[in-house]
C-alpha cells in the first residue's frame, strides 16, 4: 500500500497546534496557581504589618494549602504561632519541615534552629538544649551556643556554662573571661553550702585566673576566710581588692573593720580607711570607720553628697551632739529631701508611662488623651 503524502502534510500542522495548546493550557495553570500562592502569601503579609496577627495567620495556613512545598510560607506561619505564644502549633510546623525528605541542608539548619527557639520560648529546656546541639557545625552554631549560655545561666548550670563560654571565647565571638569567672565564683559558692571548701578554694583560684581584674573572687575569697576566723588573710585579699577596685572594696567596708579589729590591726585599717576615704567620700566607709570608733564628721559628707541616707543619718543623732552645726546640717538636709523629691514630682501617664514635670491633657508619648492622673507620681 503506497503511503499518501498528503496525509502527512495535514497531521503535521494538526499535531503541532495540539501541542501548542496543551503547552498553553498547562502554562496557564501555573502561572494562576503561582499567582494564586503569592496572593494568599501577601495579603498574610498585609495583615501581619497591621498588627492582625489572627487574620494572618489564616492566610499563611490558606497560602500553605495552596503550596505545600514553599518553606518560606512554614518558615512565617511556624514564626507566628511562636510570637502569639502558640508553640505546640510551631513546634508541628517546624518538625514538619524537618521531616520532610526533599528539604536542603540550608533549609533544614534553618528549620533546626527555630524549633530550638519553639522549645527556649516553651520553657522546654532539655529539648531546648538537645536542638541547639544538634546545630554545632552549622551556621548556626554560634547563635546557638549563645542560647546554649542564656539556658545554663537560667538553670544554673555553672559546669556546662563555663564550658559553651570558653567555646565561644575561642570561636572569636568575643571575651567571656568575666562571665567565667562570675561562674566559678557560683561554683564556689554552691560547694561552700556543701561544706566542700577545698572545692570552693579551687573555682575561686580558676575564678581568678580567668579574670584577674574582677572583684567578686577577692570579694569571696576575703568573705570565706574571714568566716572561717583566718582575718589576717580575709585583709589581705581585701587590700587587693582595694588597691584593684576601690569602689568594689565599699561592699566589704565593714566587714574589713570586722577583721582588722579581729586581727588587732585596728589602728592601720583606721590609717587606710581615712585616707580612702579622702579619695572616696561614702557612707560605707564612715560606718566602717565608726565600727572603728574613728567616724569622722557626718556633715561634711552631707554637704558633698545630699543623699537621703546621709539626711538620714544626721538626723539619727542626737540634737544636742550638733552644736553650732546644727543650721548647716538642717540646710544640706533639706537639700537632700529636696533632690530626692524632684523626680516624685511629675506626672505620669497612665497609658505608657511617659513622665513630665507639666500636666498634659494628651500624652506626648502615645498620644492619649485624659491618660494623666491629676495625681503626681509622690502621691498616687
Amino acid at each position: 500500500m503506497d503511503f499518501d503524502f498528503q496525509w502527512l502534510l495535514i497531521g503535521l500542522p494538526v499535531a503541532f497546534a495540539f501541542g501548542w495548546l496543551a503547552s498553553r493550557f498547562d502554562l496557564r495553570q501555573v502561572r494562576r496557581d503561582n499567582r494564586d500562592a503569592p496572593k494568599a502569601y501577601f495579603k498574610g503579609l498585609n495583615l501581619l504589618l497591621n498588627e492582625q496577627q489572627d487574620k494572618a495567620i489564616d492566610a499563611f495556613i490558606e497560602a500553605v494549602q495552596n503550596d505545600p512545598d514553599t518553606t518560606e510560607l512554614h518558615f512565617a506561619l511556624g514564626n507566628l504561632f511562636r510570637r502569639r505564644g502558640e508553640f505546640e502549633r510551631a513546634v508541628r510546623v517546624h518538625e514538619h519541615l524537618l521531616a520532610r525528605g526533599d528539604l536542603k541542608s540550608t533549609e533544614r539548619d534553618r528549620a533546626q534552629h527555630a524549633l530550638a527557639q519553639d522549645f527556649m520560648k516553651a520553657g522546654l529546656f532539655d529539648r531546648a538544649e538537645a536542638a541547639y546541639r544538634a546545630l554545632e557545625g552549622t551556621p548556626f552554631a554560634g547563635e546557638a551556643r549563645l542560647a546554649l549560655l542564656s539556658l545554663y545561666e537560667r538553670s544554673r548550670d555553672w559546669h556546662n556554662a563555663s564550658a559553651v563560654a570558653s567555646q565561644l571565647e575561642q570561636a572569636g565571638s568575643g571575651s567571656f573571661a568575666a562571665r567565667i569567672a562570675h561562674y566559678a565564683c557560683e561554683l564556689a559558692q554552691e560547694a561552700d553550702e556543701r561544706g566542700r571548701h577545698d572545692e570552693a578554694a579551687a573555682a575561686l583560684q580558676r575564678a581568678r585566673e580567668a579574670a584577674p581584674q574582677a572583684a567578686r573572687p577577692l570579694v569571696q575569697a576575703g568573705q570565706r576566710l574571714a568566716r572561717a576566723g583566718q582575718h589576717a588573710q580575709a585583709l589581705e585579699a581585701w587590700d587587693e581588692l582595694r588597691l584593684r577596685q576601690p569602689a568594689a572594696f565599699l561592699l566589704v567596708a565593714d566587714a574589713y573593720a570586722d577583721s582588722a579589729r579581729a586581727a588587732g590591726r585596728a589602728a592601720q585599717a583606721v590609717a587606710m580607711l581615712r585616707s580612702l576615704f579622702d579619695k572616696l567620700p561614702s557612707l560605707d566607709l564612715l560606718r566602717a570607720l565608726g565600727r572603728l570608733d574613728a567616724a569622722p564628721p557626718l556633715l561634711p559628707l552631707l554637704q558633698q553628697q545630699p543623699s537621703l541616707s546621709a539626711a538620714q543619718l544626721w538626723l539619727a543623732q542626737p540634737a544636742d551632739t550638733r552644736g553650732a552645726d546644727g543650721d548647716a546640717g538642717l540646710a544640706a538636709v533639706r537639700d537632700a529631701v529636696g533632690r530626692a523629691a524632684k523626680p516624685l514630682q511629675r506626672y505620669r501617664c497612665a497609658a505608657c508611662g511617659f513622665e513630665a514635670q507639666h500636666y498634659f491633657w494628651q500624652c506626648p508619648g502615645c498620644l492619649s488623651w485624659d491618660s494623666y492622673p491629676p495625681q503626681r507620681v509622690e502621691e498616687q
